[in-house]
């Protein structure tokens, strides 16, 4: 990461040359899930953000095809996030400073990192020769925007300088009396009473002092200012509510990324004449011999997708249909399978049936099981969020923007390679107890939670007419078919990491539910050596399957938490959660899909009076 350096002159020349500063590293899938476009970055004693895409060296940037998810996110591919290369300084991505508000804890001076007059390359404060601190507090709106908490007004309030700035010097200290906000303090030179940060974090008393949001966006070069009619909220510099990734993913099923298709993507044979396309097969037969292609297959296969594309144009599908449309063409794969016919490299994706019979899976409830031997995940940030957690009823000016300039028709992503299991529910059974009067009960507790927090909300984003316009009908996935295969998926990945060896952070679910689909897939898709070893694949054998539901619908059926976790009325945040805690389904959130939300094992187990029947209450 190197942040846009100031310029040096060459000796003995008048021309300026850029020396831009390594600061670290970190790896390129944080790129995407932790440290994206827009997030903070505290190295060493410093803190910055991560600029725009449009800063971004792409040049030797791999790039990373998955055309459904591109037509998805409506760009034309995908990047890796750069690598730096040691012989070329500017390579990398740039970052910025942020917050420019530091202190020094020897002289405790409070100011912009340009007052302390540092060392080039450094961050010392000039006169006390110690590490500067950066300030540990923000601001920043659900829109997005992002600026320094402003210390002058917070320990001005009520002093009577409102016509302009008291002509001190701010101070920052504690006076260890609390580990809390209130010994926390903050002084002028000027005179006025020292003022603690305790009460800060409270929104209201911001609105009272009459702070508003200036519509930062520091991590973008020379962005305009925005008007925004939302009210910021101060919060510590790491925390988790400061930058919330949008990361959409999706599978390389078939045909694309497979055979023939993915010659044609990878050598960029799309926008190619037939003149270049024949001339490539006869300088390339290798190629077409191990995808078993010729020249007019090639021309066929083009002419199809430039017919697919303009349809596709034509037709302004919105986006969580879109989305909808991608999870079903996944399913429809699984289900169906695809043995290996070709070596890894021409065939990302295979699934097939396992050698033992499912027979034994169906009395416990489940259809049949597939192995999913090998797996490639696209993975890309489209956006990200500030503030309140993410939802679907999120109007879309909410998203900030990864760059200002029109030219970007990428997006950053990574691609990670793996295996897994997928699992169908018995769907006559399935229907049968989702038409039961207290399972459909039980589930609507969740479901109006959800729906109070999404009207919530969109009444909020009402406040601007752009809202307005965004705003849709507002859905809820929350039905007892989601919380049963959601849950499970939760049982089986605490049930595998304890038998396979598997950490949990390494195992993820992708969840296939509505009213024609009732599966799961069950997945490691990792960069580093948990990625595919055969574990998870083995777990997928029937008699295995059926040993280990059985082991971990027994372990859900007591929660060390009980009687207070099953019997809850409402748990998790936003009361989204019924019968699930830390102590019985809840995951790392890098393996769950909602943050931990939307589950209940009752739905698995029933409850203990037996008001309510569990899906596999009575496993054989």
């Amino acid at each position: 990461m190197t942040p846009p350096p100031p310029p040096r002159r060459r000796r003995g020349t008048g021309a300026a040359v850029v020396r831009p500063r390594k600061l670290g590293g970190v790896r390129r899938s944080q790129m995407v899930t932790t440290y994206g476009v827009g997030a903070m970055i505290a190295l060493d004693n410093e803190s910055f953000i991560v600029a725009g895409l449009d800063s971004w060296d792409i040049s030797a940037a791999p790039e990373v095809l998955e055309r459904r998810l591109a037509r998805l996110l409506k760009v034309r591919s995908f990047r890796q996030p750069p690598a730096p290369d040691p012989d070329r300084a500017t390579d990398g991505v740039h970052v910025r400073r942020f917050p420019t508000m530091y202190s020094c804890p020897k002289c405790a001076a409070l100011q912009p990192f340009h007052k302390f007059n540092s060392p080039p390359r450094s961050a010392r404060c000039r006169d006390c020769e110690e590490d500067l601190v950066p300030s540990r507090f923000v601001l920043a709106c659900n829109n997005g925007h992002i600026a320094d908490f402003p210390f002058w007004r917070w320990v001005h309030r009520g002093s009577g300088h409102v016509g302009g700035l008291c002509g001190g010097t701010l101070s920052l200290g504690t006076n260890g009396s609390t580990a809390s906000l209130r010994s926390v303090v903050i002084s002028c030179s000027c005179g006025v009473p020292d003022v603690s940060m305790e009460g800060a974090f409270r929104s209201r008393v911001l609105q009272d002092l009459g702070i508003r949001c200036e519509g930062g966006r520091p991590w973008l070069k020379d962005a305009p200012v925005e008007q925004c009619d939302q009210a910021p909220r101060a919060m510590q510099r790491g925390s988790s509510a400061v930058w919330h990734p949008l990361v959409a993913s999706a599978l390389s099923i078939p045909p694309w990324g497979e055979g023939l298709h993915k010659l044609v993507e990878k050598h960029k044979l799309l926008d190619a004449s037939e003149d270049t396309i024949r001339w490539f097969a006869k300088n390339h037969p290798a190629l077409l011999k191990s995808v078993d292609a010729t020249a007019e297959d090639i021309i066929h296969l083009v002419r199809a997708i430039e017919e697919d594309d303009a349809q596709a144009d034509q037709d302004d599908v919105p986006a969580p249909k879109a989305r909808s449309a991608l999870r079903q063409e996944e399913y429809i794969r699984l289900v169906r399978g695809n043995p290996e016919q070709y070596n890894a490299e021409w065939q990302p994706f295979v699934c097939e049936k396992p050698l033992g019979s499912s027979t034994v899976l169906q009395p416990l409830g489940l259809r049949d099981t597939m192995l999913v031997k090998r797996l490639r995940e696209v993975r890309a940030l489209a956006s990200f969020m500030r503030g309140d957690l993410p939802t679907e009823a999120d109007p879309t000016h909410r998203m900030a923007p990864l760059t200002l300039s029109d030219g970007i028709d990428w997006l950053p992503a990574v691609e990670v390679i793996g295996e897994g299991v997928f699992l169908r529910l018995n769907e006559d059974r399935l229907r049968s107890w989702e038409s039961d009067p207290t399972v459909i009960a039980r589930a609507h507790r969740v479901r109006d939670s959800h729906l109070m927090l999404l009207r919530r909300r969109a009444g909020a984003s009402r406040a601007s007419d752009r809202a307005k316009q965004d705003n849709q009908e507002i859905v809820s996935p929350v039905s007892p078919r989601y919380l049963l295969l959601h849950t499970l998926a939760h049982v089986l990945i605490n049930e595998w990491s304890l038998d396979g060896g598997y950490p949990t952070s390494a195992l993820r679910e992708r969840l296939y539910c509505d009213d024609e689909m009732a599966g799961l897939l069950l997945y490691t898709a990792t960069s580093d050596s948990a990625g595919s070893l055969g574990g998870v694949v083995a777990q997928g054998e029937p008699d295995r399957l059926a040993h280990t539901l059985r082991t971990a619908l027994a372990r859900a059926a007591w929660c060390s938490n009980d009687p207070l976790c099953m019997e809850s009325e409402a748990a998790g945040v936003d009361n989204v959660n019924l019968a699930a805690c830390h102590a019985c389904v809840l995951l790392p959130e890098t393996s769950c899909e909602t943050n931990n939300s939307f589950l209940d094992r009752a739905m698995l187990i029933g409850t203990p009076t037996g008001t309510l029947p569990g899906y596999f209450q009575n496993p054989i």
